[in-house]
């Protein structure tokens, strides 16, 4: 989704994992697609410009038919079913697949931002440098979401089914091998 935050990084990063990386504006883009990005950002924007462009309903009907939908940062509040510490009308901007309650800002503010090496279980390996910018965290709220990855304990990345959250930026990283992970995700589900 190409309507602010971190999508050229994302686009880079996608382009070194093999795929080919379109940008999203509008709800016809997301034809042919095998997978969709949404990048951080700025939450309350972005929900807003998603409502403005029509792609909420598009969206939530390509997450619904097990396409791979993967939420980084402001992402992860999207695809949350409820938004802790947001804006009073916020909750009514999410889009509601996943299973999560999500707490904006948890870490702090941008001058509290930090690189922390994380374990995710869809990846072996070394730690992956995970970049926490003004990050959320998530809290599961149905045994349907599987937990990725913990940062002190707390939540910091989850799956259900073909969605994925992460609260942490993985393109500000040089490391790729998530975004190859998601990558395989989108091929998986494609065939």
């Amino acid at each position: 989704m190409a309507l602010q935050g971190a999508f050229a990084e994302h686009e880079k990063h996608l382009t070194r994992a093999g795929a080919e990386a379109v940008q999203v504006r509008l709800p016809q883009q997301l034809e042919g697609l095998d997978g969709l990005i949404l990048p951080g950002g700025e939450s309350t924007t972005m929900g807003k410009l998603l409502r403005r462009f029509e792609l909420v309903e598009p969206i939530c009907e390509f997450g619904r038919r097990g396409n791979p939908v993967w939420g980084t940062c402001a992402g992860m509040i999207l695809l949350g079913k409820e938004v802790v510490n947001g804006l009073p009308d916020q909750n009514e901007q999410l889009l509601g697949l996943m299973d999560l309650r999500v707490t904006r800002n948890a870490f702090g503010r941008q001058v509290d931002s930090f690189v922390a090496p994380l374990q995710l279980s869809v990846l072996s390996g070394e730690p992956l440098p995970a970049v926490f910018i003004r990050a959320p965290l998530a809290e599961p709220l149905s045994d349907a979401v599987e937990v990725v990855a913990l940062h002190e304990g707390r939540v910091v990345a989850a799956r259900q089914g073909s969605l994925f959250a992460t609260s942490f930026h993985p393109e500000l990283s040089p490391d790729v091998r998530l975004h190859g992970w998601f990558v395989g995700q989108c091929s998986a589900a494609k065939s």
